[in-house]
C-alpha cells in the first residue's frame, strides 16, 4: 500500500504499469481515485513478467518468494520499508523519487510536508490534548508508531505507556478509563465489521463517558508514512480541538 501511494504521488498514470489492488480501496489509500486510472495487480511474479516494467517497487512485507524470484530473474527491484515518523518519510520519499528519476517531485512533496509541519508547530495548542487511540480489541498504538508521530505533530500526547517493549500495546476498558485521556480516537473502519473486537472498542460505558469526546481518523492516512501524513496531522488537530470544545 505504501509503495502504491508514493508511486501515484510521484509519477503520472501513463508511466505506471500497475499498482496493487489495495490502492483502489478508500480504506487503504487516500489516492484511490488516481489508482482507478491505473491497472492493478495481486502482487504475483507472473503479473510482473507479463508487463515487463523497468522497475518494481515492493514493500518489505511483500511475499518473500515473489521478491526472491524477481531478484533471480534480474528485475530492477527496490524494496521499500514502512516509514514510522517524518524523518523516515523524508528518507524513503527521496529514495523512491531518485529510483524513479523524479528527485525534484520528491523534494516538492517533502517541502510541502515540512511547511505544514512548521505551521502546526507554530500554532501548537497551549494545552496538549491527551489522546488514546482505541482500536480493535483494545489495541493501542504506542511510541514509535506512525499514529504517535502524527499525534505529536498535531499537538497531542499519547496516553500509551512510554516504557512498553513493543510499538503496540493493549488496554482493557479499566486501563483505558484509568489513563483518563481527554479524547478517544478511533480508526474510521472500526464499525465496518461487527465482532468481539469491535464490541470492546465500542463498549457502552466508553460511549457514555466519552460522549462528544470521540473522534475518527482516516485509516488510509495512518497505514503508511508518506508526505500526506502531515495533512493527517492537520485534520487530527481540528478534530481534537472540536471534541474538546464540544465534549462533556
Amino acid at each position: 500500500m505504501c509503495t502504491d501511494d508514493l508511486l501515484l504521488e510521484l509519477l503520472p498514470p501513463e508511466r505506471i504499469a500497475s499498482v496493487t489492488y489495495y490502492a483502489r480501496r478508500p480504506g487503504n489509500s487516500y489516492l484511490w481515485p488516481q489508482a482507478a486510472r491505473v491497472a492493478v495487480n495481486a502482487g504475483t511474479a507472473e503479473e510482473v513478467l507479463a508487463t515487463h516494467p523497468d522497475l518494481v517497487l515492493a514493500g518489505t512485507f511483500t511475499t518473500p518468494a515473489t521478491r526472491r524470484l524477481l531478484h533471480e530473474l534480474n528485475f530492477a527491484l527496490l524494496e521499500v520499508p514502512p516509514a514510522n515518523d517524518f524523518d523516515e518519510i523524508r528518507q524513503i520519499t527521496r529514495r523512491v523519487g531518485h529510483a524513479l528519476e523524479r528527485d525534484a517531485q520528491a523534494e516538492s512533496l517533502i517541502a510541502g510536508m515540512d511547511a505544514t509541519l512548521r505551521s502546526l508547530a507554530q500554532t501548537r495548542p497551549r494545552r496538549a490534548i491527551r489522546v488514546a487511540a482505541w482500536g480493535d480489541g483494545g489495541a493501542i498504538p504506542g511510541r514509535g508508531t506512525l499514529f504517535d508521530a502524527i499525534l505529536r505533530a498535531a499537538g497531542g500526547i499519547n496516553v500509551a505507556p512510554s516504557n512498553s517493549t513493543t510499538s503496540y500495546t493493549s488496554f482493557d476498558i479499566e486501563q483505558l478509563l484509568a489513563a483518563r485521556p481527554d479524547v478517544i480516537a478511533y480508526p474510521s473502519h472500526i464499525g465496518d465489521t461487527p465482532g468481539r473486537n469491535t464490541d470492546v472498542a465500542l463498549h457502552p460505558l466508553v460511549m457514555k463517558l466519552y460522549a462528544g469526546r470521540r473522534v475518527a481518523y482516516a485509516s488510509a492516512l495512518y497505514s503508511c508514512g508518506i508526505p500526506a501524513s502531515a495533512e493527517a496531522a492537520v485534520a487530527l488537530r481540528e478534530s481534537l480541538q472540536a471534541a474538546m470544545g464540544a465534549g462533556s
